[in-house]
């Protein structure tokens, strides 16, 4: 039993939100259905993307909707605020939210009163300023910047298969990706790997026509798998003519031209920013204390340090990690972590709850498995090194085993199945992207998404 009715608010959707809640309404079941406990999650997207599977998203392996999980199904026993935490003052215990009807009702922004406060926004992509990489850059955090990037793709290869201009042409085969970690590379190589077979069905696009270039500002790609399996992850992409660039830089992209900090220079319509994170801006909207890197202090039972019912884990903690040898070593902020965390945090508020003590959170990191590409991958788990098909196979059933509901594991594992037995779907969908283009136009009027008057393309 709770000591007394409880509002717990939890900011966020990601692997933290929506896991940390979905372990409170186990827990608080019948405080739930009594009124004594109620849980709202505000998140800005209804569902929770399962990031992992973007780069397969991306190159087709997995349909769209299967790398979502929908809140409100998961999570029937919760409030679902779809909208934005903008300022919280947990001093006062209320949290300033907009809403998608926040605009329509012209009536500003919503205040919502808390007694728990779960802090888990995740983290937003990090940028530099890099001229013309607002106009020009595509990122890859969401799911609907991996499909439109597949989009983008398959029609540059269309652009350069029905130009006759050879400048045109060899910008629509470059394509260049900063950042070498797992979103950078798996992405790459997911792609890559795709827009190879695609190739078998142009006329005049052959796979070495094409140039696909990593540039990545350390001297390693994938430092969660090791040095040596970074050193195979480059040596692999190499073999397969992509050039890995490393200790390089991107300094510009303006003008549709990508310059490096070694002096090379590629004309390229498309550039792929996955260069790290950063934490959420609504960490800085908060009264509570954060470290140098914009981070949540916390202890490590999860909650904030130096105030009390506020917690927080994943992306936006500063967590530390108990099982390292050396003191002040933090928890990495990765899904590992924070598919842990979440369970550890939704027991510590109800062990607060109840007045029960709180757990510590614990976890030796077990390794990191990567995709390549189809049938490739790079792994490193429990000091044990595999590469080529047995770490693909590894990194499929990990994933497969995390991927949240068993509605999502059968349809991901159905999906798998047939690309095995059929051949891989390459056709570009970008009119999705702009779904009114064609209409407004026959309507007499211009898309303002699309100004350039085009019916179909993404770009």
């Amino acid at each position: 039993m709770v000591k007394e009715r409880a509002r717990i608010l939890v900011v966020g959707g990601g692997y933290v939100g929506m896991y940390t809640a979905l372990r409170l309404t186990r827990r608080l079941k019948q405080e739930l259905a009594r009124g004594e406990a109620e849980v709202t999650v505000v998140t800005p997207d209804p569902y929770m993307t399962y990031q992992p599977f973007l780069p397969e998203a991306a190159a087709g392996s997995i349909s769209p909707r299967h790398v979502v999980v929908p809140l409100r199904r998961v999570l029937p026993r919760c409030r679902i605020i779809i909208g934005e935490a903008t300022a919280i003052d947990h001093a006062k215990r209320t949290a300033t939210l907009t809403t998608l009807a926040t605009a329509e009702e012209g009536t500003g922004t919503e205040q919502l009163s808390y007694d728990e406060l779960v802090l888990a926004p995740g983290s937003v992509s990090r940028t530099l300023p890099v001229p013309g990489l607002a106009d020009h850059g595509i990122g890859f955090k969401t799911v609907e910047e991996a499909i439109g990037l597949r989009n983008h793709v398959i029609e540059q290869m269309d652009i350069a298969s029905s130009t006759r201009d050879p400048a045109i042409r060899d910008a629509a085969l470059t394509f260049v990706f900063v950042g070498g970690g797992y979103a950078g590379v798996e992405a790459l190589g997911e792609l890559e790997d795709m827009a190879r077979y695609a190739t078998r069905y142009y006329h005049n696009v052959r796979p070495e026509d094409m140039k696909w270039i990593l540039v990545e500002a350390s001297d390693r790609v994938l430092p969660e798998v090791g040095e040596d399996m970074g050193r195979y992850t480059v040596t692999e992409l190499r073999r397969r003519n992509i050039d890995v660039r490393l200790n390089t830089r991107l300094e510009s992209c303006a003008d549709r031209v990508a310059v490096l900090s070694d002096g090379a220079r590629f004309p390229t319509r498309t550039v792929v920013w996955t260069a790290g994170v950063k934490p959420h801006p609504i960490l800085a909207a908060t009264d509570l204390p954060r470290n140098e890197r914009g981070r949540l202090k916390c202890t490590p039972e999860l909650s904030v340090e130096g105030t009390t019912h506020a917690w927080a884990a994943g992306d936006a903690a500063s967590v530390p990690d108990v099982t390292a040898g050396a003191p002040g070593k933090e928890c990495a902020p990765n899904a590992q972590h924070a598919l842990r965390q979440a369970k550890v945090l939704g027991d510590n508020i109800v062990h607060s709850l109840r007045g029960e003590p709180l757990e510590t959170y614990a976890h030796q990191y077990a390794g990191s498995v990567a995709s390549l590409g189809f049938h490739k991958g790079v792994a490193q788990v429990y000091g044990r090194r595999l590469k080529g098909y047995p770490a693909w196979f590894m990194h499929r059933v990990y994933h497969l085993s995390r991927v949240p509901t068993f509605n999502r594991k059968a349809r991901v594992l159905a999906e798998w199945t047939l690309s095995g037995l059929f051949k891989r779907e390459v056709v570009s969908l970008g009119s999705l992207e702009h779904p009114r283009a064609e209409f407004e136009l026959a309507a007499g009027g211009k898309d303002p998404h699309n100004p350039e008057g085009d019916p179909k393309g993404s770009s």
